[in-house]
């Protein structure tokens, strides 16, 4: 073993092996939802009245009634004593991308000295967790901590360990929402209501729209020995310097490649233990970038699945760790190769089955479908700015794009079919109905293989939202964040474009035209306006910030500038009309999305300052010193009678040269932190947290990127053995 502390490190982590999997003796099917009290185990612990109450409220959203409260805890806390359970939690979701619980045991006095388990409806239904140090924009002071959490009862509680955990929303004392899920329930029942209302004219007998969702979550894994090295990847996420690996992603030999060993065994480790949680996950494989992989269940309604997306995380992490792995969910762990996105495929349903973003079989039917992809357009092109500001963040902005991530500009893709059509209702001058093909047969002029069965639209790597045959998919939201951001401004969007849909059709037909022709002539209106935001072309190019600009969409580059748009007045009234959030908690949103900004990019200075200053510039000057000592030694060996001077500074001309290089480059590493140390010094001193957010991103940034240049220059100069961090080709290949 290497006497080096890296290669101690690195050969240490090479040595952990994959724990055995202990795999169930039954199906996934019969694992599935074992620690989850599911609609079955409802209907075992319930009363058959309280039951069918239950379900009313979950289906139906029915008012839930606290009078049938104590029944449901108490069939609760008697399964989840048989299960083993001894405490219960509040589980929600503050503005910190996490979740977050405080867990109470089943005990209460029995009033002769003892202890009895207790578990009522009153803790089920509300509690006060105060958790006043979570973000909150200036809804509660200090002084004021008082903060509810409210059982959500559509999305089922659930085990971890020994604790029973219920989800919540998390509100203020007045009435604010300080957390993810009650906004995103408020879009998702505006969405509903409004696509309800349009469904009418094709379906009388359509009661409920539903949101699903279903995520597809990157993510890196690292050997966790490497990661402790790193400084930077503990506490921050992401590597802050580091020279690009020869070998990278250019072979593209790792993506859909063979799963390595080790990280099978985490993977089937963890799609275990999320079965056993009712995550339905169901793909699994390898990303493009040395390892990366990625993780996707089917989808499911939007509220649950943005649920089971933050419980994955949570796992993902725990399971890794005893794999000898840490999961790397940051958008951009590393330089020169993909980042991680979390695509978000998003799509309507109706509760008879029919997918609202699907083709039809008649031209009834396909009225129906163009209607709700022309709508999907008008939110998308209406919002373009706040869309982009609901997946934006600091650690986003590294990752949009470049490498395969879509770019910070939102547009859609259609395909030419959809294309087609859409040009051919706004050029035609009659109301006529139309047919869309549906999948076509490709031959293959292979005898043993079938004809294959082709979709009616291709895809688009580039483009940020998408459409893919029966939905859309919004590729920016980051690995990290939460589903919610993007799905409450997404839904609310969406909401307010039906709305608007069915008032201008509603008039028309009360002004004498027949319904057909109503919705048509309002969809001609609607494919004119929204025109500018579809796009099919290669969103990376120049060309198309340019053309992007001239329509009138968002390209803006600065986060904290992006995040402006959540206090447009477009965006406020369609909150507010909506009933989604009022003006009072988008601002102290974006006072939490500017803190937010500023921290983390913050943590990051110190972080690389640090670094630089206690790692690099030793390690350079180190090697300096060496190089000078070889230096010395060559002239004073070569300055015998034996040799001439001039050989001698000819042989040492080229340590000369790294001398100084090595010199000149931790000047400039000095300067620059320096520099970076003031303009944080200056950034810090501004009060508004939105200038402050501003001068993070234009004075301390460049500084970072700058000290990061110069760092990776000498990573190729300094002595191998010297270089007390691990370098990027053994942090990104698992053996």
């Amino acid at each position: 073993m290497s006497n080096n502390l890296r290669f101690q490190v690195v050969e240490e982590a090479f040595k952990k092996r994959a724990l055995d999997v202990k795999v169930p003796s039954e199906r996934p099917s019969e694992y599935f939802g074992k620690y989850v009290f599911t609609r079955q185990k409802m209907y075992k612990y319930l009363p058959k009245e309280i039951y069918d109450s239950m379900i009313d409220v979950m289906d139906n959203g029915a008012r839930l009634d606290r009078s049938i409260a104590d029944a449901v805890a108490a069939g609760m806390k008697q399964w989840a004593m048989e299960m083993g359970v001894t405490h219960y939690t509040h589980w929600f979701q503050p503005l910190t991308e996490g979740t977050a619980e405080k867990h109470d045991a089943f005990v209460e006095h029995d009033g002769k000295g003892g202890m009895i388990e207790m578990f009522s409806g009153k803790l089920l239904v509300q509690q006060e967790p105060d958790a006043s140090s979570f973000p909150n924009g200036g809804i509660r002071n200090t002084f004021e901590a008082r903060g509810y959490s409210a059982w959500d009862p559509t999305s089922p509680v659930f085990i971890i360990d020994d604790t029973l955990c219920i989800p919540t929303i998390f509100i203020a004392y007045t009435g604010e929402a300080l957390d993810y899920k009650a906004p995103l329930l408020r879009a998702l029942h505006a969405v509903g209501k409004a696509a309800r209302d349009v469904c009418q004219y094709f379906y009388d007998d359509v009661q409920k729209v539903q949101v699903n969702l279903g995520w597809e979550q990157e993510y890196f894994l690292v050997d966790e020995g490497l990661y402790s090295a790193r400084p930077d990847l503990l506490m921050t996420g992401r590597t802050l310097m580091g020279h690009e690996s020869a070998k990278n992603q250019q072979m593209d030999d790792h993506y859909f490649g063979t799963i390595p060993d080790r990280v099978q065994a985490f993977m089937k480790d963890l799609e275990i233990q999320a079965l056993e949680l009712a995550i339905p996950v169901k793909t699994r494989h390898n990303e493009v970038a040395p390892n990366q992989f990625e993780l996707a269940p089917i989808f499911e309604e939007c509220n649950l699945a943005v649920d089971h997306n933050m419980l994955l995380m949570s796992l993902m992490k725990k399971v890794a760790r005893n794999h000898g792995f840490r999961v790397l969910l940051h958008e951009k762990p590393f330089d020169g190769i993909n980042g991680s996105g979390k695509h978000n495929n998003w799509s309507l349903s109706t509760d008879t089955g029919v997918l609202l973003h699907a083709p039809g079989k008649t031209p009834e039917e396909n009225l129906r479908f163009v209607t709700f992809i022309v709508e999907t357009l008008m939110a998308v092109y209406r919002h373009n700015g706040l869309l982009k500001a609901s997946i934006m963040s600091a650690t986003n902005a590294h990752r949009l794009g470049g490498n395969e991530a879509p770019p910070a500009i939102i547009s859609s893709f259609l395909g030419t079919q959809l294309t087609e059509l859409l040009n051919h209702i706004e050029q035609s001058d009659k109301n006529e109905l139309f047919n869309l093909k549906g999948k076509q047969g490709m031959e293959i002029d292979i005898p043993q293989i079938p004809d294959l069965i082709v979709d009616n639209t291709d895809r688009n790597r580039t483009s940020p939202f998408a459409f893919t045959g029966n939905r859309f998919e919004f590729r920016a939201p980051g690995s990290s964040v939460n589903c919610s951001s993007a799905m409450i401004a997404l839904n609310a969007a969406m909401a307010e474009a039906l709305t608007s849909f069915k008032e201008r059709v509603d008039k028309k037909i009360a002004a004498g035209e027949n319904k057909v022709s109503a919705i048509l002539e309002v969809l001609k209106d609607d494919i004119k306006t929204c025109k500018p935001i579809r796009f099919d072309g290669n969103g990376y190019s120049d060309e198309w910030v340019k053309e992007a600009e001239k329509r009138g969409l968002d390209v803006e580059k600065s986060c904290p500038i992006i995040f402006e748009h959540y206090l447009d007045d477009s965006s406020v009234k369609m909150f507010e009309s909506t009933k989604v959030m009022n003006r009072k908690e988008l601002e102290a949103r974006n006072e939490v999305k500017w803190e937010m900004y500023v921290k983390t990019v913050q943590i990051e200075a110190r972080v690389l300052g640090d670094l630089a200053m206690n790692h690099i510039i030793p390690v350079a000057t180190h090697y300096q010193s060496k190089l000078i000592k070889n230096v010395q030694g060559i002239k004073e060996i070569f300055s015998s009678s034996l040799f001439n001077t001039e050989k001698a500074e000819r042989l040492s001309a080229r340590n000369m040269k790294l001398i100084e290089e090595i010199a000149e480059r931790t000047e400039k590493i000095e300067q620059l932190v320096e520099e970076l140390t003031d303009a944080r010094r200056v950034a810090n001193r501004i009060q508004d947290i939105h200038q402050r957010a501003i001068s993070y991103h234009d004075t301390v940034c460049p500084h970072m990127e700058s000290i990061r240049r110069e760092t990776d220059k000498l990573e190729m100069i300094v002595e191998d053995g010297l270089w007390t961090l691990p370098k990027y080709r053994e942090l990104l290949f698992i053996r």
